[in-house]
């Protein structure tokens, strides 16, 4: 007997990323001042640094998209067993991951990058999950 339905690890694995870009968001909106600064710092010898206010919106925008579509996904998935929003949102989280490490790599924070790379895998494993 299971509490879950016959999906458990794909809906495990969702909660781990709705979880994930949930508290992310939150953390960069309510200290938005100190974020800007910890990647403005991060990012100084790099292509991005006169950007991060404009990266961290566009990065904040992946990540609800992500959530909203992780979140709808997973209901969609416990009630109708149907994989479809579920896939797009983790294929969604997948691209935002990649703009992870592309900033991660250009600032030659190679421990953040594979850090990153652990997400990244988790994510491929639940995209094939439900494929």
């Amino acid at each position: 007997m299971s509490i879950f339905n016959n999906n458990s690890a794909e809906i495990l694995l969702l909660l781990f990323f709705i979880i994930t870009y949930f508290l992310s968001v939150i953390e960069k909106i309510a200290d938005w001042e100190n974020t800007i600064a910890y990647y403005t710092n991060h990012f100084k010898k790099t292509i991005l640094s006169k950007m991060i206010p404009l990266l961290l919106i566009q990065v904040i925008i992946f990540e609800i998209a992500a959530l909203i579509l992780l979140g709808v996904g997973l209901y969609f998935l416990i009630t109708e067993n149907s994989i479809s929003i579920a896939k797009i949102g983790l294929e969604i989280s997948a691209l935002t991951l990649l703009q992870f490490l592309v900033g991660q790599r250009l600032a030659k924070d190679y421990p953040g990058a594979m850090n990153i790379t652990i997400y990244f895998i988790l994510n491929i494993i639940g995209i094939y999950l439900l494929t």
